[in-house]
Parts: C-alpha cells; structure tokens; sequence
C-alpha cells in the first residue's frame, strides 16, 4: 500500500512520476499534499534519474486549498509559507536530480509557481498559468516573485502579478515562462519522451550544471569561470564523460550509467 494519499509515486527506468492526486479538488495543495510531495521528492533524488511532477485529472494544481486552512481571519499565511511551502520548493529547486513539471491542465496560484520551480515546465496546449493572488487579495508568493522576472522578463511579470489573467500555454512558451507547449494528443507521449531522454543522460552532469545555472544570479562573471572550472572538472572524473568520449570517437550513442 502507497504511503502517500494526496498524491501518486512511482518509479520506473529510472523515471519517478509524482502525480498530483486529488483531482476533486482540482490537485490544489493541502497540507497533506506539501508535506508528501516533500518527502516524494527527497526520494527521488535519491533513487531516480529523472523526476517528473504532473496532475491527475483536468488540472495541474489549483494552487493553496482555501478549504483546508479553516477562518481565513485566522491564518497565518506567513508561517504556512515558511514551514510547509518553503522545505517543498527547497527539495524541488535542490533536487539532485533533473526535475519536469508536465502541466496537464490549468495551474494557479501558488500551483503555477509549483510548476515553475522545476528544471524544465512543458504544458499542453490547453493549459493555462495564473498568479491569481491579487483575486483575494493577495500577492504572489510560492516562489513567483523570484522566478516569473527571471523567466519571462519584469515587464511581462508585472502585468502576470497584477492582472491576474489566464496565461495560455502557447504565450507562456513565447514569452519564456516555461520551455515549451505541444499539442494535447501528444502531451503525455512527448513528456514521457522527454523524461527517458534525461533518465538514461549524464545524471552527474546534469546535477552540477543545475548548480552552475540556478547559481549563476547571485555571481559575477569571474566567480562563474572559477565555478565552471570546478564543476567542469569533477564531470571530467565521471565514468558517464569517458563513455561520452569513447562514443564519439566512435561514432555511436554514448550508454551513460548515470555516474
């Protein structure tokens, strides 16, 4: 029996797909939900290659279950933040591990920015993103503030943040929010692709070029040469580069193990 009731895991080829599971509810987060894609995550890190994270049901993430706080006079939304939505977007942002968000469906609120925080965000055509926030009158938080700008640029998030209007799917890849949008009928197909193409790549590579990406706001462009050489040089010692150079030489597809 799974230990988990607000959402799905499973593990397979080395692809681990966590599945929103509360589709009633339109996938929207409760308690129980942050607390067990938490630990779903830190379980993927550390048996999985890839994770993929998606919904079950027509939506992606409806965002904070208003339903599950009680007096909303009586919440404080600060605490809710930083100790159970904060350790969720820690373990998905330091996730060892390459992370895909497939947005099935509508994604609002602090939904949207749950599918954000992964690595790479493919939504269907039909998908929708809103920082619904300001409707009740609040303003965006489970990491939109910081990625929204960085994504599609300060203009664009400004307008996302105080407007509160549906971004399609197709605007959302234009305007760099999130890598791309494919058609429904292929949705789940492409995705599942996309996933076996990352659970069978260089896993240590991959882990420390997310290091060098995510890192690279905070740092000056001398102190990012000095950190590619590092990393640079620990990919070097892994067994998945010298199979790359083999392969090559040989002209073939490199078999990369992961390590």
């Amino acid at each position: 029996m799974s230990r988990y009731s607000a959402i799905t895991y499973e593990e397979e080829g080395g692809i681990a797909v966590l599945r929103l599971n509360r589709p009633d509810k339109m996938n929207s987060l409760s308690a129980q939900m942050r607390s067990e894609i938490t630990d779903a995550v830190g379980a993927a890190g550390k048996s999985a290659r890839v994770l993929v994270i998606t919904g079950e049901g027509r939506a992606f993430c409806a965002g904070q279950d208003l339903s599950d706080v009680g007096n909303a006079a009586s919440l404080d939304l600060e605490r809710v933040l930083r100790d159970e939505y904060a350790p969720m977007l820690r373990m998905i942002w330091d996730c060892p591990i390459p992370t895909v968000a497939a947005v099935n469906g509508v994604a609002a609120g602090a939904g949207a920015n749950l599918a954000l925080a992964a690595d790479v965000t493919i939504a269907a055509q039909s998908a929708r993103f809103i920082q619904a926030f300001t409707r009740i009158g609040l303003m965006p938080d489970a990491g939109g503030t910081y990625w929204l700008p960085r994504q599609m640029g300060a203009a664009k998030a400004m307008g996302a943040a105080l407007f509160a209007e549906p971004i399609s799917a197709k605007d959302a890849s234009d305007w760099g929010m999130i890598w791309e949008a494919v058609p429904d009928i292929d949705f789940n197909a492409h995705w599942r692709a996309r996933a076996a193409h990352l659970a069978n790549g260089p896993t240590e590579a991959y882990r420390h070029l997310k290091s060098a990406l995510r890192g690279s706001w905070s740092q000056s462009a001398e102190a990012q040469l000095d950190i590619e050489a590092r990393l640079q040089g620990a990919c070097a010692q892994t067994r998945d580069f010298q199979e790359g150079v083999v392969a090559f030489l040989a002209k073939r597809k490199p078999e990369f193990e992961g390590r």
